[in-house]
């Protein structure tokens, strides 16, 4: 009886604090407000699944989005051979932000278009400088996730270069191969893990010799998050500018790969959506991912080849398992509906 009673005063008091500007309210009013901050870190010129991540969280009204940072691939990937991958990924974040029409205030910054040359020389870039910074900040206690959802070059080369800052974010990163007592990897599997591989030396930097806390979606987990074209065509398409916008980067995409005989079925893997699922839709009271399933460990070492390596002196980590696909797809269609509205 006392904790409902205590609950009831909590929600009473959430009610009536002042609403903030912040955050998109995406047709839901001024009932819901921040209460954590992210940087948005992915490589936009890439996957196009980077980009349905990036309007989800552009419309959940809960985060407040600090920067998004436009991240490089590996040299001579087919999505963007370029050797300014980081600058087109900030280009392409750039364009759904005008198109969506939210806060044009969001910084949104180029990282490196390089990765590092070794697990303990960080790169010089205005997206580090924005990390560090932002970490660093005593004006505001609500907590600040670092959303990484391709290599982690900025991350490492932040907490290189000021290795305070672990104690004050978390980061939440799509990457790393299957834990062999967790899960078997799929037919025909790459290695190392295509996100890893981005940046070999920036998972050694933050696995092997950072303190950081942080939340892992390795290959089989992300896996998990598979958007029927079905549910692309009568969920996403039909809304607005955006919804078009999206579903003809995957459609494009599709085109593609027919071209090279690549034929890739009727769902797609949106892998880098489950970093809106661990962060705006964590539970209303005692927050947390509460509707997805993990295991706490012992961070591995990263070997030189990716390979995962046992670390008696490694920190624990939270190595998620099953991800609640279901809720995060239907809050994304029921947030791009509303906005249409």
């Amino acid at each position: 009886m006392k904790k409902n009673y205590y609950c009831l005063i909590g929600l009473v008091l959430l009610l009536t604090q002042p609403i903030s500007a912040q955050g998109q309210q995406v047709g839901m009013g001024s009932m819901i407000t921040p209460r954590m901050r992210v940087i948005i870190d992915n490589d936009f010129s890439g996957d196009p699944d980077g980009l349905f991540q990036l309007a989800h969280l552009l419309l959940s009204p809960s985060v407040e989005v600090r920067a998004i940072v436009g991240s490089h691939l590996k040299v001579g990937d087919g999505f963007d051979p370029s050797k300014v991958q980081a600058d087109n990924a900030a280009k392409k974040a750039r364009e759904l932000v005008e198109l969506m029409g939210v806060n044009s205030s969001i910084p949104i910054i180029a990282g490196s278009n390089t990765g590092m040359t070794n697990d303990s020389t960080p790169v010089k870039s205005e997206a580090v400088n924005f990390i560090i910074k932002e970490a660093l900040r005593t004006d505001t206690k609500q907590p600040l996730y670092v959303l990484c959802g391709a290599g982690l070059t900025e991350i490492a080369s932040a907490l290189l270069t000021s290795p305070q800052i672990a104690s004050k974010l978390t980061v939440v990163w799509i990457g790393g191969p299957e834990y062999s007592d967790l899960a078997f990897p799929p037919p025909n599997y790459s290695s190392p893990e295509y996100n890893l591989n981005i940046d070999i030396p920036a998972a050694r930097a933050v696995f092997n010799r950072s303190a950081v806390p942080m939340w892992q979606m390795p290959r089989n987990a992300y896996r998990q998050a598979l958007l029927p074209y079905s549910q692309l065509l009568l969920k996403v398409k039909p809304h607005g500018k955006v919804g078009g916008y999206l579903t003809e980067v995957i459609e494009s995409l599709m085109t593609r790969l027919t071209k090279y005989g690549l034929n890739i079925g009727e769902t797609y893997v949106m892998g880098d959506s489950p970093l809106v699922q661990l962060t705006a839709l964590q539970s209303s009271f005692e927050a947390d991912p509460s509707s997805s399933d993990y295991v706490v460990r012992m961070s591995p070492r990263i070997s030189e080849r990716g390979d995962y390596e046992y670390n008696h002196g490694g920190r624990p980590i939270r190595v998620y398992t099953r991800l609640d696909i279901d809720m995060m797809f239907n809050d994304f269609f029921a947030k791009l509906e509303l906005m249409n509205r």
